[in-house]
């Protein structure tokens, strides 16, 4: 429930390590957590768009997310998407609290009409028993969550922050605006060109997918963030967005995602699987990958 609590930090959204059968690669799951935690971060978030959520198959979700909880050991906060589901079963999210997860994490449903999402997630709300980050990023659900959406959800006991991956300047400005500063209520940037811009505007965290690969980078980016020195925020992001550019740049989200895990295999800490329908690089696009990680200094120690 929301105690009036802020969550806030650096919230890497973890890719999901499989095995080439599709299988959940536990050990991997240990081995990304641990790095995660080690560089810094507050908060590991489940199956979320870079994880591959809406493709790993429900019998593997909950393993999952009671793996993550298991590993993390309260070093940081757990959060588990529950997006992709349709709206009578989101309530099915409560089986992560049952097995430790610290907050549920959902967007509205694929092509859902805007009208009627202020009652999709309210009934939501009412259904869960835990707290609740909104998500939204319409590149994949196609509806972009009204703010008078979240103003009316405001003060409901399970709502603790949003989830914000719209790629506008000015909708990000207005929301800071509107709903920054909130006791109880946390804003988090979700892409990674705003997280600068999000930071010095007061949003309580960033959720960034090259947190995988650099969550020192990260981290150090936000504790700059905290302390007001904004040459180094610019200096950490320019950092993040050239080696987020490894994976992102001339690629759909698809195989950006592919291109992810391919990039944390050559630094030895999963497999290049993915899940259908997404397809794994080829041999010669992971060689060249890993050339262009080598200029970058991403395959040692140092990030």
């Amino acid at each position: 429930m929301n105690n009036g609590t802020k969550h806030h930090g650096v919230v890497v959204p973890m890719v999901t390590p499989v095995s080439r059968t599709g299988g959940l690669d536990e050990v991997a799951v240990d081995r990304l957590v641990d790095f995660l935690i080690a560089g810094g971060v507050n908060g590991v978030f489940v199956l979320g768009t870079t994880g591959e959520g809406v493709a790993v198959p429900h019998d593997l979700r909950r393993r999952l997310v009671e793996r993550t909880v298991r590993r993390v050991s309260g070093r940081a906060l757990v959060y588990a998407g529950i997006s992709g589901l349709q709206p009578n079963e989101a309530v099915s999210g409560n089986q992560y609290f049952q097995v430790g997860a610290d907050a549920v994490v959902a967007c509205p449903p694929v092509n859902f009409p805007a009208d009627l999402v202020l009652g999709w997630f309210r009934a939501l709300l009412d259904g869960l028993k835990g707290p609740l980050v909104m998500y939204n990023i319409p590149q994949t659900t196609k509806v972009s969550i009204p703010l008078d959406v979240l103003e009316s959800l405001l003060g409901h006991p399970r709502l603790i922050g949003l989830k914000d991956s719209e790629n506008n300047s000015p909708r990000l400005e207005e929301l800071m605006r509107r709903f920054g500063g909130r006791t109880g209520f946390s804003v988090f940037v979700g892409v990674g060109a705003l997280m600068a811009r999000g930071l010095r505007l007061g949003a309580d965290g960033i959720v960034p997918s090259v947190g995988n690969l650099i969550p020192d980078i990260c981290h150090q980016l936000y504790a700059c963030a905290q302390r007001g020195d904004w040459s180094g925020v610019e200096r950490h992001a320019a950092r993040m967005n050239v080696v987020a550019g490894l994976y992102q740049t001339g690629r759909t989200l698809g195989e950006s995602l592919a291109a992810l895990k391919a990039a944390l295999y050559c630094r030895g800490i999963c497999e290049p699987n993915v899940l259908p329908p997404l397809s794994p690089l080829s041999e010669n696009e992971t060689r060249q990958l890993r050339g262009q990680m080598s200029q970058l200094q991403l395959l040692g120690a140092a990030s």
